[in-house]
C-alpha cells in the first residue's frame, strides 16, 4: 500500500466533491483553515475510542444523533441546546432501560455537507447544480447561489467552533446534572403516554439520587453526576475541509482529523479505491462506514483491511442502513462475514436512510413505524446471529418539527407542511426521538441486553 499523506486522497477516485471554479481561492481558504486552532483534541478522540471499544464488548451503547444537514440560517443557541437536551433525555432512558453506559455522539458542529443522488436539479425547466450543503453552496435556487464557494468553509468552521464552545459549556457547566433531569423535559413532552413514562423514570432516578445523597454521594463531590462526555461527528465528505483540519498530535505523533471526534464514510463513497477511504485510512479517529444494500460482504472485509489493519477495538463502527423491508436480506450476511473473519466492530443501526418515501402530496418523509420496525429487526437479527446491536444512528432534532409521520403524536401526511424545516432529509422530532429511546430500551431488555 502506498505511503499515506494528508493529501494522498487526491490520487484516488473522487466522488461527490464540488468543482470549485477558482482553484486559487480554494487554496487560500485551505491555507487559512490550516492555521486555525483544532476544533477537537486528540485526547478527547482517544477517550471516545476507548468508550467505543467497550461497545464492541457489549458493555456500553452508542447513541449518535442530530441534524441531517446543519444550516447556517438555523444556527442558534436554542437549537443547539434543544438537540443536546434530547440526546441527554434519550441517554437517560437507554441507560436506565439497558443498564449500561451510553456513549453520546452528536451529528453536530460539522454536518454541513451532503452527497446528492444527482449533480443537478431542475425546477420549472431551469437546471442548476444540486444543493450539497451550506459548507458548499446555497439552498436558494438561484444560479449564482449554487456555485460552490470556498469561503463557506470558513463560515462552517466558525459555526462549528461556536457550537462546540456551547456544547462543552452544557456538558461541563452543570446543565447536564442528573438533578435537573426533570427540567430537561420540554413543554411538548409533558403530555401523552411517553411524557408520563419519562416522568416516572425521572422520579426513579431522583429517588436513587436522594438515596446516594443520604450516603454523602452528590454532584458536588461526584463529577459523573454533574457532567457528561459528549462527542461530535459528521460525514467526512468535503475532503479539502477535512484535510485542512488534520493535524499531528504533539503528545503522540499520531495524525488526527480535528474537525470532529468521529467521522464516517457515506454509502456513496465507501468503495475500494475511494478518495474518502484513503483519507480516513491515515487518521486515528474512530471511523464509521455506512452499510447499504449495495455493500458486498467481501468488499466490506477488504475495506476493514484498509481502514483497520490491526483490528483495533473502537476504531470501526458499521452503520447499517437498509430499510425495514431489506434488513433480513442483507444484514445477516454482513454479520456472518465479519464474525467469520474475526473482526472487531461496533454494529450500529441507521433506521432513517433506507426508509425515506414521498408522501401522497409529494413531500419527502419517513414513517415512524418503518423506523421502529428496522430497529427491532436489527436487534433480533443480531441476537439470532450471536452478535450485539451496540448503537443507533438517527437524524433528529430538538425542535417540534413535523417531518416524519406517525409516533404517539400521530403526525399525518396532512400535518407535514405545518413545521417542515429540514434543509435535506426528514428528521425525528423530540417526542419521536424519546419514544424511540423507550422502544429500543424495551427491545434490548427483551433480547437479554
Amino acid at each position: 500500500m502506498t505511503q499515506w499523506q494528508t493529501d494522498s486522497w487526491k490520487n484516488f477516485t473522487i466522488k461527490h466533491l464540488p468543482d470549485y471554479p477558482d482553484q486559487n481561492h480554494l487554496e487560500e481558504v485551505e491555507k487559512t483553515l490550516n492555521n486555525f486552532p483544532p476544533l477537537v483534541f486528540a485526547g478527547e478522540v482517544r477517550s471516545l475510542k476507548r468508550a467505543l471499544a467497550d461497545v464492541t464488548e457489549g458493555y456500553a451503547f452508542l447513541l449518535q444523533g442530530g441534524d441531517c444537514a446543519e444550516s447556517f440560517s438555523e444556527f442558534h443557541a436554542d437549537n443547539i441546546r434543544d438537540t443536546f437536551r434530547v440526546i441527554l433525555q434519550m441517554a437517560v432512558v437507554l441507560t436506565s432501560g439497558a443498564n449500561m453506559p451510553v456513549v453520546k455522539v452528536g451529528r453536530i458542529a460539522g454536518q454541513f455537507a451532503k452527497p446528492r443522488s444527482s449533480p443537478t436539479e431542475t425546477i420549472d425547466g431551469v437546471e442548476l447544480p444540486s444543493y450539497t450543503g451550506d459548507i458548499i453552496n446555497d439552498i436558494r435556487f438561484e444560479k449564482d447561489k449554487r456555485i460552490p464557494d470556498p469561503d463557506r468553509m470558513l463560515k462552517a468552521y466558525s459555526q462549528a467552533a461556536s457550537t462546540l464552545n456551547l456544547l462543552r459549556a452544557f456538558a461541563d457547566g452543570g446543565y447536564a446534572d442528573l438533578r435537573h433531569v426533570q427540567s430537561w423535559n420540554m413543554g411538548f413532552v409533558k403530555s401523552g403516554p411517553q411524557g408520563e413514562r419519562y416522568r416516572h423514570l425521572a422520579d426513579q432516578i431522583q429517588e436513587s439520587l436522594n438515596f446516594m445523597e443520604a450516603l454523602g454521594i452528590n454532584s458536588n463531590n461526584t463529577p459523573q453526576l454533574r457532567r457528561v462526555k459528549y462527542f461530535t461527528s459528521h460525514e467526512a465528505l468535503l475532503l479539502p475541509y477535512e484535510e485542512a483540519l488534520t493535524r499531528v498530535d504533539s503528545t503522540s505523533g499520531d495524525i488526527y482529523n480535528t474537525s470532529a471526534h468521529f467521522v464516517w464514510i457515506g454509502d456513496r463513497t465507501r468503495f475500494l479505491d475511494s478518495a474518502h477511504v484513503e483519507f480516513c485510512r491515515g487518521i486515528k479517529n474512530p471511523i464509521g462506514i455506512k452499510c447499504g444494500p449495495s455493500l458486498d460482504p467481501d468488499v466490506l472485509i477488504e475495506l476493514l483491511d484498509v481502514l483497520n489493519p490491526s483490528d483495533e477495538a473502537g476504531r470501526i463502527t458499521l452503520i447499517a442502513r437498509f430499510g425495514h423491508d431489506k434488513v433480513k436480506s442483507y444484514l445477516p450476511k454482513l454479520i456472518r462475514k465479519v464474525q467469520q473473519e474475526g473482526r472487531t466492530v461496533v454494529w450500529s443501526c441507521d433506521p432513517m436512510h433506507g426508509n425515506t418515501i414521498k408522501s401522497s402530496n409529494g413531500i419527502k418523509t419517513r414513517p415512524f413505524d418503518h423506523i421502529i420496525d428496522e430497529v427491532k429487526q436489527n436487534i433480533r437479527i443480531h441476537k439470532s446471529e450471536g452478535s450485539f446491536m451496540g448503537g443507533i444512528h438517527l437524524e433528529m432534532t430538538g425542535q417540534n418539527v413535523t417531518e416524519c409521520t406517525g409516533g404517539l403524536d400521530d403526525i399525518s401526511e396532512a400535518d407535514l407542511s405545518d413545521r417542515y424545516r429540514t434543509h435535506c432529509d426528514p428528521r425525528l422530532n423530540a417526542n419521536q426521538a424519546i419514544e424511540l429511546a423507550f422502544l429500543i430500551a424495551d427491545e434490548l431488555k427483551k433480547n437479554g441486553h
